[in-house]
């Protein structure tokens, strides 16, 4: 995949929450050409696949799309079953990620992901949610949604986004702590794979 970092867009003043500098790096996801498919249904057992695909400097992406639901884990997954966490509706991902990078020295981490889903509705109508998530770690190996924000005629939405990825996503306890809802977000589902 190419990782290219498009731009950076350092946020000053972030308070106590900020050790380091944050910016933005944006990392394109095409399913057919970045992902790999690690494990797919057999006959007669239903329609899902598994993808591990290319995020930003080693940091992979995990998909399982399933019954036209896409679920995502962004960086280094738990050992046994990660969370399983999409819409109740019918779903897709973006073919974009904005990656949070927190750099100190020579040292920069991806704490958070921020990617737009399309959450089908009612009568052909389609919402865009922007899914912000903390980023599993090479250690700590936990990530999961931390918040969900309205994208659909919202124009604050990317920055909204942002502040819950840096305000967030470090301290976000998974499986402890609920996802913060920003607008009117259809149904959302956690759970363990």
């Amino acid at each position: 995949m190419r990782n290219t970092l498009i731009g950076l867009a350092v946020l000053a003043g972030l308070g106590p929450a900020a050790a380091g500098e944050i910016a933005s790096a944006y990392t394109e996801l095409d399913l057919g050409r970045d992902c790999a498919i690690v494990a797919a249904a057999g006959p007669d057992d239903g329609d899902w696949q598994d993808l591990a695909c290319s995020g930003w400097r080693g940091y992979p992406v995990l998909l399982t799309i399933a019954d036209l639901r896409s679920s995502a884990f962004y960086g280094f997954p738990p050992a046994g079953d990660r969370p399983f966490e999409t819409f109740a509706a019918f779903n897709d991902v973006g073919p974009r990620i904005e990656w949070r990078i927190e750099s100190e020295g020579d040292r920069s981490t991806a704490f958070a992901a921020i990617q737009r889903w399309t959450v089908e509705g009612t009568e052909g109508q389609r919402t865009e949610v922007l899914v912000v998530a903390k980023v599993g770690q090479p250690a700590a190996r936990q990530g999961c949604t931390v918040g969900l924000v309205t994208a659909s005629g919202n124009p604050g939405a990317n920055e909204a986004a942002r502040k819950l990825a840096d305000e967030r996503a470090r301290s976000f306890a998974c499986g402890t702590d609920k996802p913060v809802e920003v607008g009117k977000v259809p149904s959302f589902t956690l759970g363990r794979g």
